[in-house]
C-alpha cells in the first residue's frame, strides 16, 4: 500500500514514527510533510497529502498536527477524501470498517508516539467491511452528494 504522510511543525517527530511504522508493515510511505520545527501552515500539507490520495498517487494518507483537527477539516475539502481524526485503535478500526476512511489525522500533542503507532497499524491493516451493504450504501450517498455539489 502507498501511504502519503504529511505534517506541520508540531508533527515532525510523530511523522518519523509514522514513516517507520509504514515501512515496517512492508508498505511504501511518501513523505510530503515538513522537517522544519518553525511554524508552517498545516493546510499546505493537508492538501498535498489529500490530493495525492484523491489522484491515486497514494492509496491512503496520514496527517499530523497539534490536534489533528485542522488537518482533518482541510483534508475533507478535497473531493473524494474521507478524513478522520482518531484518538485510539477503536476509532481507527471503525473509521475503516464502516466509513472506508482514506486519510487518517492524528494529534502530535495529545497522543504518545506508541499510541500513534498502534493507531496507524490498526488503520492500515483494517479493510472496509461491506457486510450487508449498509456501509457501502451510506458511503455512496456521501459520494453522490459530494459529486452533485462539487464546485467547479
Amino acid at each position: 500500500m502507498r501511504v502519503a504522510v504529511g505534517n506541520d511543525h508540531r508533527g515532525v517527530d510523530a511523522k518519523r514514527r509514522v514513516l517507520a511504522t509504514v515501512l515496517a508493515m512492508n508498505d511504501v510511505p511518501t513523505d510530503l510533510g515538513t522537517n522544519a520545527t518553525i511554524g508552517v501552515d498545516y493546510p499546505d500539507f493537508a492538501i498535498a497529502v489529500s490530493e495525492a490520495v484523491a489522484s491515486g498517487q497514494a492509496d491512503r494518507g496520514v496527517l499530523i498536527c497539534a490536534t489533528g483537527h485542522g488537518m482533518c477539516i482541510t483534508a475533507n475539502k478535497v473531493y473524494g477524501i474521507r478524513a478522520v481524526n482518531c484518538r485510539d485503535i477503536v476509532d481507527a478500526e471503525m473509521s475503516r470498517t464502516h466509513n472506508d476512511a482514506n486519510v487518517l489525522c492524528l494529534s502530535a500533542d495529545l497522543l504518545s508516539e506508541d499510541m500513534i503507532e498502534q493507531i496507524v497499524r490498526k488503520w492500515i491493516e483494517t479493510p472496509f467491511e461491506n457486510g450487508s451493504g449498509r456501509h457501502a450504501r451510506r458511503n455512496e450517498k456521501i459520494t453522490q452528494y459530494e459529486a452533485a455539489h462539487q464546485k467547479k
